[in-house]
């Protein structure tokens, strides 16, 4: 009989559990179709480029330093590199990969180790470098890079009274340049006339970080003493600050997004790796924190405004994280990871006028190992050759907007974009002499100058057309004296 029920067909009752079960799995199965969110960045893939497109055989630099240690743009690679007795950093033209001689030569006339570099936005020739012998200096690389030693700087600008390890150019004014060391201190350059125009002396602690915004009117900064600042940069006072935002010790990053709102990273009290993203306005929450892993090193963000992907690269990783930023929570939307099995020293991110749009390119970095500088990029897979309006939007180009001096006296102004839908058209040689007043023309060309160096040009021409005229004079009472004879 118990094997005559074990047989018997199955009730009505559980008949209908196991459809309602089945609707339920079928229901369940739906939303979570539903809920994946649609981006066109979703399958963005990181692919790092064949061994004899990477620069090999480079002494990149052993110091222990939370800068990018790198920085690129559409012309040439900068990478601080090691250097016996002083301070160096090599520059060279982005075709120039493989194996790197020995005997190349490098920008080396930092009396102590090189800290922080950066290329300026507006003239791919000129670069800024910040050191521990508390100076910074400009530097112009030569069309198609050193031949030479490069030893004397453009401009040197001195004002800082213990290393410099911040370095960044305002994305809009022409020749201001913002330095912060460890004094506390955080100076605005006019690098054109050579001279301090704005310091900041306000945070009490070591400054980790400091970045502009799109248009270059506000300055983000963290500091040791575990806030976060939005800074008037010409008044050079508080507008908003923001105290731990995250509640671990190690350092914190911070970013702008280009609707104002400020990405930050750090670390929770249990030393795990946190982002989060703030509303300025209200900054008493976060509108998203989350947790990523228990790493050691520091998370550098780098930001893109024309598609609102922000790429995390932990110094000491052998990944990069990367996340979409929207305006539906949660905000912050984890889309993948590219990772290799050797661990990056700094990283380089190349501005959008120098990517490969015909392949969707749409980020490419310089990751820094040991002894070598390796390209990654990292592309949306499309069937179509055409160009892909909806990747590239028009992006900041390469001319200013404002010069130093104006912007010094309150002149505000958007970023003039490009379009790169030709692609490198953009950065051709055209450009360079289209755009850019030389540095040179407005530093008269000498190498740690100023302003005395000026006044003694000024002087030196005075004397020769005070000669010049002196020569015509005579010349006209030889011609009369002729006159005369006849």
């Amino acid at each position: 009989m118990a094997k005559k029920d074990k047989l018997s067909p199955p009730s009505s009752t559980a008949r209908c559990s196991s459809k309602t079960q089945l609707l339920l799995l079928l229901n369940q199965f739906a939303m979570s179709r539903k809920v994946v969110r649609s981006s066109k960045f979703r399958h963005v893939f990181g692919q790092a480029v064949k061994s004899d497109q990477c620069y090999d055989d480079i002494r990149i630099s052993q110091m222990t330093w939370d800068s990018n240690f790198c920085s690129v743009n559409p012309k040439f690679v900068a990478m601080i590199v090691d250097a016996s007795g002083g301070g160096a950093f090599m520059v060279l033209p982005l075709n120039k990969s493989g194996r790197i001689d020995m005997s190349q030569p490098t920008v080396c006339g930092h009396t102590a180790p090189v800290l922080d570099i950066d290329f300026c936005p507006h003239n791919d020739n000129i670069i800024a470098s910040g050191s521990e012998d508390c100076s910074v200096m400009i530097w112009e690389i030569p069309e198609g890079g050193l031949t030479s030693p490069l030893t004397e700087p453009v401009v040197r600008l001195d004002g800082h009274s213990k290393r410099v390890g911040i370095l960044s150019w305002h994305p809009t004014a022409h020749n201001v340049l913002l330095s912060a060391a460890c004094d506390n201190v955080l100076i605005l350059w006019n690098v054109a006339r050579g001279e301090a125009v704005v310091r900041v002396d306000l945070h009490p602690d070591m400054i980790y970080s400091a970045v502009w915004n799109r248009d270059g009117s506000r300055i983000l900064t963290s500091c040791k003493d575990k806030m976060l600042r939005i800074l008037d940069p010409r008044k050079g006072t508080v507008i908003t600050e923001k105290e731990k935002p995250h509640e671990g010790s190690r350092p914190v990053r911070a970013v702008f997004m280009s609707d104002g709102k400020i990405l930050s990273t750090g670390f929770s009290r249990m030393s795990e790796r946190q982002v989060a993203l703030w509303d300025p306005k209200n900054f008493s929450e976060p509108l998203t924190l989350q947790e990523l892993d228990t790493g050691s090193g520091v998370l550098l963000p780098f930001y893109d405004p024309d598609t609102n992907v922000v790429y995390l690269c932990g110094k000491g990783d052998s990944s990069i994280r990367y996340f979409e930023v929207t305006d539906e929570a949660p905000y912050v939307h984890f889309l993948s990871m590219f990772s290799s099995k050797d661990s990056q020293k700094g990283m380089g991110f190349m501005p959008k006028r120098g990517l490969e749009v015909n392949k969707c390119e749409i980020a490419r970095f310089y990751k820094l190992h040991e002894r070598k500088c390796e390209p990654i990029i990292m592309t949306v897979p499309r069937k179509s050759d055409l160009f892909q309006e909806d990747l590239y939007p028009d992006t900041i180009g390469p001319e200013p907007s404002v010069e130093a001096d104006d912007w010094f006296a309150g002149k505000e102004a958007p970023p003039i974009l490009i379009s790169l839908k030709d692609g490198f058209v953009a950065t051709t040689k055209t450009k360079e002499f289209k755009v850019h007043k030389s540095l040179l023309k407005t530093t008269s060309g000498s190498a740690a100058a100023g302003a005395s160096d000026s006044s003694e040009d000024v002087q030196t021409l005075r004397k020769e057309v005070k000669e010049m005229k002196a020569e015509v004079a005579a010349l006209i009472d030889r011609v009369r004296a002729l006159e005369s004879k006849h």
